[in-house]
């Protein structure tokens, strides 16, 4: 899977991850992965119908 990078807005880091799953969510995609540890909340990345159509892949 290829790296993605996300903000995780509670701790206001950035971080890289190729652990994260592709969701459609009204009719618009996500990235959406785990926030590092030790929290344990999700992190959400918009994504282009494209780039979602290239990840699912």
């Amino acid at each position: 899977m290829e790296e993605l990078s996300f903000y995780d807005v509670k701790s206001k880091a950035k971080f890289n991850t190729t652990e994260y799953e592709v969701r459609e969510k009204s009719g618009r995609f996500f990235a959406v992965a785990k926030a590092p540890a030790p929290a344990t909340h999700e992190c959400w990345r918009v994504l282009s119908k494209a780039q979602a159509e290239k990840l699912k892949g």
